[in-house]
């Protein structure tokens, strides 16, 4: 966990993000006002269903944002530098030295002609201008690491000659390969089964601990967010609704979006059969699609506390609590914020 006085000084800082695709008419705005902070040795869960945004805000940190998609407003502040605002060449120069990033399927971040070793030297070649020889010994020690056994072997081993949790591990070394500061993980244990799944979540936590990184972990699964983050972001629609520690998301939930998403969540000590007559509670409505995003709250036409005034009004972040920041006008005014 992360001490008081880390939290103070972020490593990370987005302001305001805004992401849009340029239509012939106007722009859609599919992610919009977002912003979050990540301390130093923290993790920061996203939390949210698909579409919610949760992806290009974290691919937007390392501007791999997909076209059409562009970065319309807002700042991104890691390490007292604005990456939003930075050249082409100076981001190449950073992604997988100072920020690493760990994709949703492995099998499509490995370069399937391309052996094990070959792809992992190549990132140290660039960044750290090693000599293969001693590349090789460090991805070896790095594959060691993340638990593949014979590395040696496997360094000179293509992408389809491994499991797919083998594969996830190699990427999550490709990660780690230059000691940068803040790792990106996009769903990272989504494509694995449920036993292999524990075992990535158990890896990045002894990973984390060791390396001292910062981490922002992307998830739409609640259990996963609940063990493997400090805080969490709850996201919906493009916009964050809440913001907290992660006690504190599920013990208190404020924002109606995160109380339906924490209710329809599955838990041990609930019994779902036809005989005890339990059903799980699903949140009614549909959500916007990307061209039917209005100007007020995105969550209000399956909100069960909304009035006239969120489909119009756009609920400012209102703190309600240390660290606990929520989006909503029935906790705040759209005019008055109150940020931490």
């Amino acid at each position: 966990m992360v001490s008081a006085g880390e939290a103070t000084e972020p490593l990370v800082h987005v302001d305001n993000l805004r992401i849009h695709f340029p239509p012939r008419r106007a722009p859609i705005r599919v992610v919009e006002g977002v912003s979050y902070s990540v301390a130093r040795g923290e993790t920061l869960g996203i939390v949210g269903e698909s579409g919610s945004g949760k992806t290009l805000s974290s691919l937007a940190i390392l501007r791999l944002l997909p076209r059409p998609a562009q970065i319309a407003g807002g700042r991104i502040v890691f390490e007292g530098e604005d990456l939003a605002a930075k050249s082409d060449e100076e981001m190449r120069r950073l992604r997988g030295k100072r920020i690493a990033m760990v994709f949703q399927n492995p099998g499509f971040s490995l370069h399937p002609l391309m052996t094990i070793g070959a792809q992992l030297s190549e990132i140290l070649a660039v960044h750290e201008r090693l000599a293969r020889k001693d590349a090789d010994a460090r991805v070896e020690e790095l594959l060691r690491l993340v638990g593949i056994s014979d590395p040696g072997a496997r360094i000179r081993q293509y992408p389809h000659e491994l499991s797919g949790g083998m594969k996830q591990r190699v990427c999550i070394a490709r990660a780690l390969l230059c000691n940068p500061s803040l790792v990106l993980a996009d769903e990272p244990t989504t494509s694995l089964d449920v036993t292999i799944q524990a075992q990535i979540l158990e890896l990045f936590e002894e990973l984390k601990a060791r390396f001292r990184m910062s981490m922002i972990f992307v998830t739409h699964d609640m259990g996963v967010v609940a063990r493997i983050a400090d805080r969490i972001a709850v996201m919906y629609a493009g916009q964050i609704c809440e913001t907290a520690d992660a006690s504190t998301i599920f013990s208190d939930p404020q924002h109606p979006y995160t109380r339906a998403l924490l209710g329809s969540t599955p838990r041990v000590d609930q019994r779902s059969t036809r005989a005890s007559g339990f059903r799980l509670p699903t949140i009614g409505g549909s959500g916007p699609t990307i061209m039917q995003q209005g100007d007020g709250c995105r969550f209000a036409t399956r909100c069960p506390e909304a009035g006239p005034e969120c489909a119009r009004l756009a609920p400012l972040p209102l703190a309600v609590g240390p660290r606990h920041i929520v989006h909503c006008l029935k906790r705040g005014s759209a005019g008055e914020a109150n940020h931490a």
